[in-house]
């Protein structure tokens, strides 16, 4: 499917690592000019700006400077943008919501919640002014299946599939279409990080990390196909929903959980 994202500028949160470095992928191969935001770089971020059109935006995305610093930086570079991707975030596992304190509270919103927001803000006045622009917020299905582990993640989360849907209701009607792609667990540094969720659910579990997101995550949270979702899944799911091929959908949140979820 041509997706018709060839020399569209796009800008992406947190494309260092994860689904964010797959969506970056995905959008380069399709031809986009991607401008890539991250605290750090990566070896295979910087591997993806020798061989496309990407820029990569060293910039702490949890601070307010952070996102407008990111966004004009693109304007700057290239002169439009078309597309953002809010696709930064963050979570620590918690033992208990007792034992989460106001600053972990703050530091999981800003890097979540507020980064999205702060970023929408800088570029809905260039995304308006754009052809078929579109914003993709990566959201999650803890914004609706809330776990103790994740209190303070599932909340900011639950905050930004709400503020995809008003961005939408104000925005779309002058043609800058808003969705949110809502994954389950997927396999990223998110889950397999050293001391990541992959890790806490083998301890408790007593096997193995790669046993525990082989086998453990999918039966103990339903996951009726049996396996937990690939990055570079997420990232074709987004990569449709910023194209004009989805030119009707906005307002929007679709999950890619492999049937987590189980209500209407």
């Amino acid at each position: 499917m041509e997706l018709h994202l060839k020399d569209k500028v796009a800008v992406v949160t947190g494309a260092s690592k994860g689904i964010g470095l797959a969506v970056a992928e995905g959008l380069a191969r399709e031809g986009a000019k991607v401008v890539a935001g991250s605290r750090t770089s990566t070896a295979e971020l910087d591997a993806l700006a020798v061989n496309h059109d990407v820029t990569v935006v060293p910039v702490d995305l949890s601070i307010p400077e952070g996102p407008d610093a990111l966004i004009r930086q693109a304007v700057e570079h290239h002169g439009r943008i078309d597309i953002l991707v809010n696709n930064v975030g963050a979570a620590e596992p918690r033992e208990s919501f007792l034992k989460v304190g106001d600053q972990q509270w703050q530091d999981v919103f800003g890097l979540t919640f507020f980064s999205a927001v702060r970023a929408s803000r800088a570029a809905l006045p260039h995304l308006l002014r754009a052809d078929a622009a579109a914003i993709v917020n990566i959201t999650s299905i803890n914004a609706r299946l809330p776990f103790p582990m994740v209190v303070d993640y599932s909340a900011a989360k639950a905050a930004l599939t709400n503020l995809s849907k008003a961005l939408s209701e104000e925005f779309a009607p002058q043609g800058v279409r808003v969705n949110a792609v809502s994954p389950g667990p997927v396999r990223t540094p998110f889950w397999t990080a050293p001391g990541a969720f992959a890790d806490a659910t083998a301890a408790a579990a007593g096997t193995t990390a790669q046993e525990a997101l082989d086998v453990i995550v999918p039966q103990s949270m339903g996951i009726t196909l049996g396996r937990i979702t690939e990055a570079h899944e997420v990232a074709d799911l987004v990569l449709f929903l910023a194209s004009p091929v989805a030119g009707n959908i906005t307002g929007a949140e679709i999950v890619i959980d492999g049937g987590q979820i189980k209500t209407l």
